[in-house]
């Protein structure tokens, strides 16, 4: 299913990437953190898999970011 927001999810992708380097945290140390496979990971930070809210807040928090933060940078991005 396409974003009718493509421009903002991907800022918000990018924001929650940026959140998990910034904390030092590997795609496998993640991916430990939330039960899953490196596989999910890595598929939902090259954009090829969608995250629904309810996992976007489980990485967020599993890589100690606030969720509603990294919204609110995300919704100040300004495209190109």
């Amino acid at each position: 299913m396409a974003s009718t927001q493509p421009d903002l999810y991907k800022a918000l992708l990018q924001a929650l990437i940026q959140a998990r380097k910034d904390a030092g945290i590997t795609q496998v140390q993640l991916a430990a953190r939330v039960g899953r496979r490196q596989t999910f990971v890595s598929k939902y930070e090259t954009e090829e898999r969608r995250l629904d809210v309810a996992e976007y807040i489980a990485i967020a928090r599993a890589i100690g970011a606030e969720p509603f933060e990294l919204m609110r940078v995300a919704e100040s991005y300004e495209p190109s």
